[in-house]
């Protein structure tokens, strides 16, 4: 995990009475309005959706996959105050996985009143106004801007996730739910931030691995966190909800002896410390994605609780699934998409990092 990217960063069904008659039965179904699905986690909702009955909308720009889902309702406009494609339009249920700024947050929250029974937004654990401490959980402090009105989603990504949250939370009270993901990994996954991992242990060979084997990683498989948002949708599920594994539930050392026993390769781990790691700068870069100390500014950025949401019914895949999903979906990618990924450290530099490792510790 560098430093900007981390900050960036069995249910039972609800009783008649929070709804009163409007409690939702999860065989019903659904009227689905996504604003967005058609970048890395929209298709996954839509088909999971999809194909449990529901009847899906989407509205996005019509820029980004356009000919994906050509047998599903596409409404086209600009959330930045092209939305006349929604108006007087009803629907069940609303997912907004494409907020990023407070206004266009705002305006479709406004307009949707009393034309949808329900909204939930996907958000961030980058809400937080910090990862330091442990097991952080839905009520911990929140980001601020660091200036008022900045749009900068360098500085302020996290901090405008916030007022988006707060904006769907007015607007629709206990028929708004919030979900703020940590890393989503998994097939899709074009960051390349968990990809990384196991592609780089499935080349083989001498590999630099950071921390020790023990350390933890947390991350969100792209299909867990869509079933849990598929059992929010059907049964009306509200409040807030951090969605990732448990915290040491995956360590470093797990994660990699996984992608070593799927790839069948011949990958050697040479463990280097935290010192080395910021001696060189690694942790201001998107070289080692995923990973973060467990001491620092970052300390408790793999420590985050999910409890809440493991209450309400979110479960998760074993590691061994996702890593096994991602590098068969790795190798149906573009030639030069394989070959170049978006983060992680090239075999350049790793060679150097290397060298430069046993040299500090006198080896030959």
């Amino acid at each position: 995990m560098n430093r900007r990217d981390a900050m960036k960063l069995g249910a039972a069904t609800l009783a008649a009475g929070m709804f009163g008659s409007e409690a939702v039965a999860a065989t019903k179904s659904l009227r689905v309005l996504i604003l967005g699905g058609t970048g890395f986690i929209g298709p996954h909702f839509v088909e999971s959706l999809r194909g449990a009955g529901h009847k899906l909308t989407l509205f996005n720009r019509g820029k980004r996959n356009p000919g994906l889902f050509p047998d599903v309702e596409q409404l086209h406009g600009d959330r930045r105050g092209q939305v006349d494609a929604l108006k007087q339009r009803d629907w069940d249920v609303v997912i907004d996985n494409s907020g990023y700024f407070p206004q266009d947050v705002q305006l479709s929250a406004d307009l949707l009143k009393g034309h949808t029974q329900y909204y939930l937004f996907i958000s961030s654990i980058s809400a937080y106004a910090d990862l330091t401490a442990p097991n952080i959980d839905e009520d911990y402090k929140l980001a601020t801007l660091s200036a008022p009105g900045s749009e900068d989603l360098n500085k302020d990504y996290g901090a405008l996730k916030v007022l988006c949250e707060q904006a769907v939370e007015k607007t629709y009270g206990d028929a708004a739910c919030i979900v703020r993901p940590h890393y989503i990994v998994g097939p899709g996954d074009t960051s390349d931030r968990f990809t990384y991992w196991p592609v780089r242990v499935a080349r083989g060979g001498e590999m630099l691995a950071p921390g020790t084997p023990d350390g933890p990683v947390q991350f969100i498989d792209v299909r867990d966190l869509t079933d849990f948002v598929k059992l929010c949708v059907e049964q009306r599920i509200p409040g807030r909800y951090n969605a990732c594994n448990p915290p040491r539930s995956v360590t470093m050392g797990e994660l990699l002896e996984t992608a070593k026993r799927i790839s069948k390769s011949d990958t050697r781990f040479t463990w280097v410390d935290l010192p080395f790691i910021e001696q060189q700068k690694l942790l201001d870069s998107n070289e080692l994605p995923i990973w973060a100390p467990t001491t620092g500014e970052f300390a408790g950025a793999t420590l985050v609780s999910p409890a809440r949401a493991i209450a309400r019914g979110m479960k998760f895949r074993d590691v061994s699934v996702t890593v096994a999903d991602t590098l068969a979906w790795q190798s149906q990618r573009p030639a030069e998409q394989q070959q170049k990924l978006r983060a992680g450290l090239t075999a350049e530099r790793e060679a150097e990092l290397l060298k430069r490792w046993h040299a500090g510790r006198g080896a030959t």
